[in-house]
């Protein structure tokens, strides 16, 4: 009997610990993922309807804690380097981003692309769909060209409009 007993309560623990570890793993699949470090993040055009959406930068509160500490590290290390004019590269990335997307939209040349752009630390990451390697590279350097832009991350695609 003894056995037994000791075989059911194994079977019974094993069952315990699965379900435990499967709710501690729903739990971080659910937990709260957002714009924590409320990274700069806009849709500048909509030309190429099949173009993937582009996500907004997502994290947990608990990553974006962790990512703090180097945030503050890399975005000092510009102004105490002599190359901002602000304390911290990341406080021009609210006003640098809307600046990105008016020069893209007064230009006039991108209207039949998808883009997105995202700004961390003065860098602007282009995302989303050009019509050529051309037009990526022509968007790439309108944007290098604007003030206080140090880098441009091109990420866009070529996908060419529906129906063409």
């Amino acid at each position: 009997m003894t056995g037994l007993y000791l075989q059911t309560t194994r079977s019974a623990c094993g069952w315990l610990l699965a379900g435990l570890l499967g709710c501690a793993a729903a739990l971080a699949q659910d937990e709260e993922r957002a714009n924590f470090l409320e990274i700069p993040f806009l849709q500048v055009t909509d030309g190429i309807k099949t173009c993937p959406r582009q996500q907004e930068p997502r994290m947990t509160r608990a990553q974006a804690v962790a990512q703090s500490h180097s945030r503050a590290e890399r975005g000092t290390s510009c102004f105490q380097a002599g190359r901002c004019r602000l304390p911290n590269a990341y406080l021009y990335d609210k006003e640098i981003i809307p600046r990105v997307k008016q020069a893209i939209l007064v230009d006039g040349r991108f209207t039949h692309t998808s883009i997105w752009v995202e700004g961390q630390r003065r860098w602007v990451w282009l995302k989303g769909c050009a019509t050529s390697r051309a037009e990526a590279q022509a968007v790439e350097d309108l944007v290098r060209s604007i003030d206080d832009v140090e880098a441009v991350v091109n990420e866009l695609s070529i996908q060419l409009p529906a129906g063409q």
